[in-house]
């Protein structure tokens, strides 16, 4: 499996550098279709998700024996997602910052689990989000344990973080929920013993 899609990540790249037109496949009498995809992209790494993009893409059609509309596709997700899927944009968005530091894992986890959220929603129209029938695209299509979210270290991207104190402890607050503290807008209670939170150390 790890062969056939490295093979397939080698005919995408190929096909990326060339205006990003899309190649003939296995498919037969199948039209030429100009892909969306981003003809902006100039990092080597966001152009290895580009080629797996269509690679992924490739794999599906083949599993399915119909064609799928190409998404175009963004690296400007920010925050603790690794990626998402628009569907009825058919846009997927990424994390530039956890993919630089998760190449491998977006490769073989994060592209297939979006792009399987798209070829879904071409087949069955709008249905949950993970459920069997995305379960069964990532099974049956990539061979990808179908997990909902990931397992990454969000720590560069958690942004700013003020300590608050209750009688447990120390607790870390956003800088959203900070400034609604500061404002007088809201107070925020510990979920364990139920005292309000304090910037002071008891």
């Amino acid at each position: 499996m790890f062969k056939s899609i490295f093979n397939f990540s080698q005919r995408a790249h190929q096909a990326l550098t060339q205006d990003i037109h899309t190649k003939e496949s296995s498919l037969s009498a199948r039209p030429r279709t100009k892909q969306p995809l981003n003809t902006s992209v100039s990092n080597p790494l966001q152009l290895q998700i580009l080629a797996k993009v269509e690679a992924d893409y490739q794999l599906a059609e083949l599993h399915f024996k119909r064609q799928f509309p190409r998404p175009c596709v963004h690296f400007s997700l920010r925050g603790k997602s690794a990626g998402t899927a628009h569907l009825q944009a058919n846009k997927l968005r990424f994390n530039p910052v956890l993919l630089a530091e998760n190449p491998d894992i977006f490769i073989n986890e994060v592209v297939p689990h979006e792009i399987s959220h798209l070829v879904c929603f071409h087949l069955f129209g709008k249905v949950k989000p993970h459920g069997k029938e995305w379960q069964s695209v990532m099974l049956t299509t990539f061979n990808v344990a179908p997990k909902t979210t990931h397992q990454l270290n969000t720590q560069s991207v958690s942004g700013q973080q003020f300590e608050y104190f209750c009688a447990c402890g120390s607790i870390h607050l956003t800088i959203r929920r900070h400034n609604r503290i500061v404002r007088g807008q809201t107070q925020y209670r510990c979920r364990r013993c139920q005292q309000t939170l304090s910037p002071f150390s008891p």
